[in-house]
């Protein structure tokens, strides 16, 4: 009785265990995911700078 028990609790812990795994490659996955979106986020603000620093320099250009 007590070697089913524990047999029992045995697999409880092991689907913990499984749980936590999953969670922790999600975690990653988000994490990746961030990083990627954070990336895609700068080169656009980075294209924005660079297209009004041509226009303002465009626009220096015509009024001279």
């Amino acid at each position: 009785m007590l070697a089913a028990l524990v047999a029992l609790a045995g697999c409880g812990l092991a689907e913990t265990g499984v749980t936590a795994a999953a969670g922790g490659a999600s975690a990653a996955q988000q994490a990746k995911q961030a990083k990627d979106t954070e990336a895609k986020l700068q080169q656009q603000i980075n294209a924005a700078y660079q297209e009004d620093a041509a226009r303002r320099k465009a626009a220096e250009a015509q009024a001279q």
